[in-house]
């Protein structure tokens, strides 16, 4: 990335547009020649101007988390939606959802019986036109059902009038040091198992859904037709220290402002301190990271707190330390939740000039 825009208050998310179209373009590439489409998970950028790039870049639709992600994206024109979340209906649900189907092909997940008597029960004769996606645990452990369960959720959707399109997964326990060719392994193998079982039970199954953005591109299409990442866009601390982030490819940081520096002593640590906290970067750390984020500048300091709007940064001892007023970028470890925090961010091109663009999405939790 350039250099930080001249004049901005700090804390601001500084998005590079040029490694922002760079990776769209190279995750499109890489997943087409592996015979799969992209289905895109947008919850990580939430920003029309993102959508728009990869859909351009022959997504085959965006892949969401709630049903107001999906109606603010269907407003601005995005023709096909996943909402890939178990989703338990309610009446108020229902009548978003029903909005949603005149603006969008909708596809919805489910891992239980009754959430699918209740989709029926509360979508009334327009649930069928709804493509349903049957949630797989392939090793993570959060929402699903294991392959064999999945069968009596699909008989259960025919006897309902819904129509049953396939199965997904999310090998969220490929987010983990050494753990990715296992994750991938697992999650071909539970959607293989799934997906046999259903046909051999007199269902079809069109879609086989998976992919994080860890495997995404080592993933292929001996078993799934499509895959869902999602941080690739813009990259973060986390995918850097997995090895699935280049240093040069990251796209995304937070502008800050060094408020306060301290040469240290031998009882006290040699530090700075920048006005970004958890209230900008979020304060997600894994037990296996070197800290809560990174320093663009210095990829040897280490963020080692977090206040709400306080990052203390431990400054390696052979390099200057930072002055008062000097400008620094942080790179968040978890990118979603730093961009769900702002309204907005400042999109730099190369040229140095910018624009900003709306999180249109940001905070539609239901």
């Amino acid at each position: 990335m350039g250099n930080i825009p001249a004049g901005i208050n700090t804390p601001e998310i500084l998005v590079d547009v040029e490694k922002l179209e760079r990776n769209v373009a190279r995750v499109a590439q890489r997943v087409a020649s592996q015979g799969l489409k992209l289905r895109p998970h947008a919850k990580t950028h939430n920003m029309v101007e993102i959508a728009e790039r990869q859909l351009a870049a022959g997504a085959a639709g965006l892949t969401v988390a709630t049903v107001g992600e999906a109606l603010s994206f269907a407003l601005h024109g995005v023709p096909k939606i996943f909402i890939a979340y178990p989703l338990w209906i309610n009446e108020s649900g229902a009548e978003r959802i029903l909005e949603l189907m005149k603006r969008a092909k909708l596809s919805l997940g489910t891992d239980s019986v009754a959430a699918v008597q209740q989709m029926a029960k509360m979508l009334g004769e327009k649930a069928r036109k709804v493509k349903l996606m049957i949630e797989i645990d392939s090793g993570h452990h959060r929402s699903g059902v294991s392959p064999a369960q999945a069968v009596e959720i699909a008989d259960a959707a025919r006897d309902a009038g819904l129509r049953v399109h396939g199965v997904f997964t999310f090998p969220g326990h490929s987010y983990a040091p050494n753990s990715i060719d296992e994750a991938v392994n697992q999650e071909h193998k539970a959607l293989a198992e799934a997906a046999c079982l259903l046909r051999e039970a007199g269902h079809q199954v069109k879609r086989i859904s998976g992919g994080s953005s860890p495997t995404a591109e080592l993933s292929d299409n001996s078993v799934l037709t499509e895959v869902r990442p999602g941080v690739y866009v813009f990259g973060d601390a986390q995918q850097f220290e997995l090895g699935r982030t280049r240093w040069e490819d990251i796209a995304l940081s937070v502008a800050t402002t060094v408020v306060s520096r301290h040469e240290g002593s031998t009882q006290i640590p040699r530090r700075i301190v920048v006005d970004a906290g958890s209230k900008v970067l979020g304060a997600d750390r894994p037990g296996w990271a070197s800290g809560y984020g990174r320093v663009l500048e210095c990829p040897q300091a280490v963020i080692t707190a977090l206040s709400e709007h306080h990052t203390t940064i431990s400054w390696p001892e052979d390099l200057v330390l930072p002055s008062h007023g000097q400008q620094l970028r942080i790179i968040p470890n978890h990118v979603c939740i730093a961009v769900n925090l702002v309204d907005s961010v400042l999109a730099v091109y190369p040229d140095d000039t910018v624009e900003r663009w709306d999180v249109n999405a940001r905070g539609l939790n239901y």
